[in-house]
């Protein structure tokens, strides 16, 4: 699933595409801190979230498919 990293420098809206969650959040956080860039969200094709919301968002996740893979789905079971 393709995630969406926006930005905004000098009212200027900036996008990229990335095809995991990891470069996402690396670009989102590199565009955060490095480049200074405001309004920094990533989008996952149903919600957009804020770097802090998208890193709970994912840590959740991980947790859940570690705890509990079998009531995950599919995606869970390994």
């Amino acid at each position: 699933m393709p995630f969406v990293v926006k930005a905004f420098y000098d009212d200027h809206m900036l996008t990229v595409t990335k095809e995991t969650a990891k470069q996402a959040f690396a670009k989102a956080v590199e565009w955060h801190v490095a480049e200074r860039f405001s309004g920094v969200s990533i989008n996952d094709g149903i919600k957009g979230y804020t770097i802090a919301e998208f890193a709970s968002v994912m840590a959740l996740m991980e947790i859940a498919n570690t705890i509990h893979p079998a009531e995950v789905g599919p995606k869970g079971k390994k």
